[in-house]
């Protein structure tokens, strides 16, 4: 009898320690298994149809603090989002709703045709995006884009992105016109600019190449210095710095004399993310203080994730290496980030640094809800082709 209650007792404990192990594999799995495609299109789909339910007049103007048309750089990367969603799931609602907006603007930028300020230009993404989906017949689409960049070819400033987010809002018009165009000046002013915000701007250049990440701006340039005594990386910024490079290398030819400095860039950036990747698999907005409003953040982990996701698919990095690391990331935020409805959680509010939109939560809604489901929507159109 006490024999049998003993062996009981190692048999329970050993299908205890099987069924916890179970769990442990299935939580692991969880967040380290590829998702089905379908699944990454459902969420992208979920959280898009939330936003055009919500703003189903595309030339609405958005109002906070102030007044802004809506071809301002948060709704252009909106905009950019859905063209790569479109990519892989070709709904006419989705080319009709970037149209309207389009046209709504008159393909013009924001400020005008001639403005300098990357922020103004982001949209002509969408309008050379949709340029080339109608196999290029419709010239005045562009028109405003290639005058506004011609007119800063014409001219020797090339200090204008002071701040790297500015990256992100140009660099790819750049490489899409030249590519469009086939004409070399377009690549050739792009790498001035980035080589300028890169070497020259805020003494030495923004970007660290010593921890291979880069500043925000020139407020940020030591000896400023994060409350742990690190040098401050916002992670936001250095993800609009994953993208640029990311479209940048889509673009550009493999013959152009910057391409492999670019690629050099982004690998190393990258390589730089691999080991400050929370355990949940989001970064925190602070890439090297995670006391400093530590926490989940979803736009800057989505855009690390778009630029992985794109390097995988490309061959540009080592799918053994990235791919957990992509999977994780995006696991997490397709479980914590976005919700039911469509709704996106851990959205940092906008800014420049750690402190901005803080305190984050589930159902926070940050200042402008645009550009955060941009971000998601770049990063499901490239996770949704891995293999």
């Amino acid at each position: 009898m006490k024999r049998s209650l003993i062996m009981n007792g190692v048999f329970a404990l050993m299908i205890a320690t099987i069924s916890s192990c179970s769990v442990q594999k299935q939580n692991t799995m969880s967040k380290t298994e590829l998702p089905e495609r379908k699944e990454v299109l459902d969420v992208s789909r979920r959280a898009n149809q939330y936003f055009m339910n919500k703003w189903q007049d595309t030339g609405k103007e958005i109002v906070g603090k102030k007044v802004w048309p809506s071809n301002l750089w948060t709704r252009a990367v909106y905009y950019e989002g859905l063209m790569a969603l479109y990519s892989i799931d070709p709904q006419k609602k989705y080319y009709d709703y970037a149209m309207s907006w389009s046209q709504n603007h008159k393909w013009d930028l924001m400020r005008g045709t001639y403005t300098r300020n990357a922020d103004h230009q982001a949209c002509g993404q969408t309008y050379l995006d949709l340029y080339e989906i109608d196999g290029r017949k419709h010239p005045e689409r562009i028109k405003a884009v290639k005058a506004s960049m011609d007119s800063m070819i014409a001219t020797d400033k090339i200090d204008d992105w002071w701040w790297i987010d500015a990256l992100q809002m140009s660099m790819p018009i750049f490489t899409k016109l030249g590519r469009i165009t086939g004409e070399q000046k377009y690549f050739d002013k792009n790498y001035e600019m980035y080589a300028y915000t890169k070497y020259k701007h805020g003494g030495n250049g923004l970007y660290n190449p010593i921890d291979k990440i880069w500043w925000r701006d020139k407020s940020f340039v030591p000896p400023y210095k994060e409350p742990n005594g690190e040098d401050c990386y916002w992670s936001r910024g250095n993800g609009w710095v994953v993208a640029a490079l990311a479209k940048t290398l889509q673009d550009t030819p493999k013959s152009d004399p910057h391409y492999n400095e670019y690629l050099q860039d982004y690998k190393d950036l990258l390589s730089a993310l691999l080991p400050i990747q929370r355990e949940d698999g989001f970064w925190n907005v602070s890439l090297h203080d995670p006391t400093n409003f530590g926490g989940k953040e979803m736009t800057g982990t989505a855009l690390f994730v778009y630029g992985m996701a794109y390097g995988i698919n490309n061959g540009l990095i080592e799918r053994e290496t990235y791919l957990p690391v992509v999977v994780k990331a995006w696991n997490a935020i397709v479980k914590d980030s976005v919700q039911p409805n469509g709704f996106l959680g851990w959205v940092q509010g906008t800014g420049k640094e750690p402190k901005d939109g803080q305190p984050l939560s589930v159902n926070k809604e940050p200042d402008f809800e645009d550009y955060g489901l941009g971000c998601l929507l770049l990063a499901g159109s490239e996770v949704y082709k891995l293999k």
